[in-house]
């Protein structure tokens, strides 16, 4: 019972963190798996369908704007993979964890460097969030249309801080994040 996690959305400017744990079924592989930022997205959201179907178990949690302004980003993102393993049915007899950290888990873990590229446990975590996490930016899109999250999903791409700088932030951008901080001091 082997569960991998991993999160999505640590480097936008908006929305949430976005966490996934999946515990693999080793008679029913998956072909494909690798980290979700080396796949197009249509072969993301094919395969996300795929895991949650294949799949023995798996969870997905988050920590919003205000716990990330809160705390940080690294440990918003601890505790939405620790709710994500702790919100599977099962507790995993191990947890891979994709990065140089652990959160923290009631269970054994390891930080695996790497590891959204190499377990597909993770891999299969990573493809998660990250589907999860365009979904909602989807979804906000349709809040706040101006910034235009269905093309960029909070990144801090040239164009979105364009469009920060012209309309200011909106309640779902991270004011502790350098260019939403910046310009709430220029206000």
């Amino acid at each position: 019972m082997i569960c991998g996690t991993d999160e999505a959305g640590r480097g936008p400017i908006a929305g949430p963190v976005v966490a996934a744990a999946v515990i693999l079924d080793p008679e029913n592989l998956i072909e494909g798996l690798n980290d979700s930022k080396k796949l197009s997205e249509k072969k993301r959201n094919a395969l996300s369908l795929e895991i949650k179907e294949k799949a023995l178990f798996w969870a997905i949690a988050q920590a919003d704007v205000d716990e990330i302004d809160q705390i940080n980003i690294l440990w918003a993102s601890m505790n939405a993979m620790t709710r994500a393993v702790e919100a599977l049915p099962v507790a995993p007899s191990k947890v891979l964890v994709d990065g140089n950290r652990v959160p923290k888990l009631q269970v054994p873990a390891e930080a695996i460097i790497g590891g959204d590229a190499s377990q597909p446990c993770i891999a299969a975590a990573s493809i998660l969030a990250k589907v999860e996490r365009d979904r909602q930016m989807l979804e906000w899109h349709q809040h706040y249309p101006q910034y235009e999250f269905d093309k960029h999903k909070a990144y801090g791409t040239s164009k979105h801080l364009e469009l920060l700088k012209l309309h200011g932030p909106c309640p779902i951008h991270r004011k502790s994040f350098r260019p939403v901080k910046e310009m709430l001091a220029n206000l």
